[in-house]
């Protein structure tokens, strides 16, 4: 609720329904929350621990597509609000505490809430900023400048994600980003 509350004011009654139709969880480390092949249930809001969303590529390479740093939202996007199948897998980097919510619950919750309805809005408009913001940087960012860019911006998922999925997320094979790493400790 304080993320909702920061950027849209919220009544007793939105927290009411918060309770009644978001569902907390917590999914242990390597736990596959959703997967390819099956409609997508649920939009997770991570609370803590770090979650990806990676698809296999026609040579079945895993490809990271997102790397979730908590706090915030993850889910094959498209696929869970049209409802169809996903090409995409969610899964749990570390250990993971979550808050679950239902396509079915969702529309429920905007429909009775104005503030969730702003705040699914914005929550749209902040991952499709998310998602040109991303492409941008593949095209025009060498492999290091990604990289920089990545632990500047995240430095904890040094700590948290192992290198191959950092690698691919980044657009490179793991081997590349260890001799980027090798020559920016010397």
């Amino acid at each position: 609720m304080k993320i909702i509350a920061l950027h849209f004011p919220i009544t007793n009654d939105d927290i009411a329904l918060c309770k009644e139709y978001i569902e907390p969880i917590v999914y242990p480390k390597n736990r596959l929350v959703d997967a390819e092949g099956k409609v997508p249930r649920y939009i997770y809001f991570v609370v803590s621990g770090f979650m990806r969303l990676f698809h296999f590529n026609d040579n079945g390479d895993e490809i990271t597509t997102h790397i979730n740093c908590p706090p915030g939202f993850i889910t094959p996007y498209s696929d869970f609000v049209n409802e169809t199948k996903t090409a995409d897998n969610v899964e749990c980097i570390t250990d993971c505490e979550l808050l679950r919510i239902s396509k079915v619950n969702l529309d429920l919750l905007t429909q009775k809430s104005s503030a969730f309805r702003d705040f699914s809005i914005w929550v749209f408009q902040q991952s499709i900023a998310y998602n040109e913001k991303r492409a941008k940087m593949l095209a025009t960012l060498n492999a290091e400048q990604r990289y920089r860019k990545l632990i500047d911006e995240y430095p904890e998922i040094l700590h948290h994600v192992p290198v191959q999925y950092i690698a691919s997320f980044l657009g490179m094979k793991a081997e590349s980003l260890s001799r980027i790493r090798r020559q920016m400790i010397n």
